[in-house]
């Protein structure tokens, strides 16, 4: 049988689920002007059960005022398909992780594990393999919950399985399978480092913040072993160790502000529930693994000139700056004319989706992704942007 092409308009089909043919067609109606959309199917919805996210019904679109007998608003399912994106995208990483420097096992299943790449993230933590599963284990979690609990609503689901297409690592360990996501050619802002160490500024007063690793922000990096050679040089792969480490929070960092970002637009109270409940968990992630990557052996990578400095020591280091201090300091919050407090930041709303996508997108971890991916994400960000309290 021929394998389809899923960045093609026919063979990439997004389908709407839906009870109701008058929301059908009003659906319809609104989802002609996307060109990407061209050619799509509507059915029947489907089940959604404990089982992964390839087995439900999906849909990229903007839903009508209220979807379906659930009732949810057309801002509330919007959020929630943005956030159940998200995590579908972050499984994926994860997953990649865990096949090679975490534990496969029945609740985690996939891979192998990788001896010398595990070897190499326990230096910064001996419990690092445990951490990655848990992280990976909460993701397919927070993926699952979230299209369920749209679907039993009656709403649209997300499926972002014909963009599985990345080929994966190599390297021993790895499940070879396809992918969504690019852990191989990153470039990451390491801002974060210093934002929640600043009682002085705040990103939501338009507030910028120096790099922990400047090496990180510029070229190109992988954070997995792409294949058996890159176990060989014992220094190159402990760089790609301590890139992993710092991808880690610079990922979960994101989630810590997008849910509370995200929350103050829900309509509903059992969303507005959803929104604060999972969110959190991105927050302890963030703090765990800001920790780890503070444990970074300080080292130079001769073969692409990256540099992981000694964060103990200046321009960093000092009270504030210490590794092992991982509490946010308090910072100016809505205005500076009030006290300091210590929070989560940034929570500014507006935009938030559109800007999860951009900054994804800088990191590198689409790199290989169809047109159509983009304009998949870009479309369900721009949905989620457009909520509103009541609408």
């Amino acid at each position: 049988m021929k394998k389809e092409d899923p960045s093609s308009s026919t063979s990439s089909q997004l389908i709407l689920e839906s009870g109701d043919p008058k929301n059908q067609r009003r659906r319809f109606k609104r989802l002609r002007r996307r060109s990407f959309l061209k050619g799509i199917g509507v059915a029947g919805a489907a089940s959604v059960g404990a089982g992964l996210l390839a087995q439900t019904s999906s849909a990229f679109a903007q839903e009508g005022p209220e979807e379906h007998s659930g009732r949810l608003t057309r801002g509330d399912a919007a959020l929630l398909r943005f956030a159940a994106a998200a995590e579908i995208l972050e499984t994926d990483f994860w997953v990649q992780y865990n096949e090679l420097g975490g534990i496969p096992d029945s609740e985690v299943p996939g891979g192998s594990g990788n001896a010398p790449y595990t070897a190499a993230l326990a230096v910064l933590d001996e419990d690092m393999a445990q951490y990655i599963h848990d992280n990976t284990d909460d993701e397919f979690t927070h993926q699952n919950f979230l299209n369920a609990y749209l679907a039993s609503k009656g709403a649209s689901t997300v499926n972002l399985e014909p963009f599985r297409t990345l080929p994966g690592s190599t390297a021993t360990g790895s499940s070879g399978k396809l992918r969504l996501t690019n852990l191989t050619q990153l470039t990451l802002d390491t801002s974060w480092w210093t934002r929640y160490r600043s009682s002085t500024k705040n990103p939501d007063l338009g507030d910028s913040f120096p790099q922990a690793v400047p090496t990180l922000a510029v070229g190109q990096h992988t954070a997995i072993p792409r294949t058996d050679n890159d176990l060989n040089d014992p220094n190159f792969l402990q760089a790609i160790a301590n890139t992993a480490a710092f991808h880690f929070p610079t990922i979960e960092q994101g989630g810590n502000s997008l849910y509370p970002s995200m929350a103050q637009r829900a309509t509903h109270v059992e969303v507005l529930r959803i929104l604060i409940s999972i969110g959190p968990t991105e927050t302890m992630h963030f703090q765990t693994w800001s920790d780890k990557a503070g444990n970074a052996p300080p080292l130079t990578d001769p073969t692409n000139g990256l540099v992981f400095p000694d964060l103990n020591a200046p321009p960093f280091g000092g009270e504030t700056f210490e590794t092992n201090l991982i509490m946010p300091e308090p910072c100016p919050f809505l205005s500076p004319k009030l006290p300091i407090v210590s929070i989560i930041r940034p929570t500014e709303t507006k935009g938030i989706a559109m800007g999860v996508v951009n900054f994804l997108t800088a990191m590198g971890l689409f790199i290989g992704q169809s047109p159509q991916f983009f304009e998949v994400l870009k479309d369900l960000a721009a949905d989620a942007d457009a909520a509103r309290r009541g609408r």
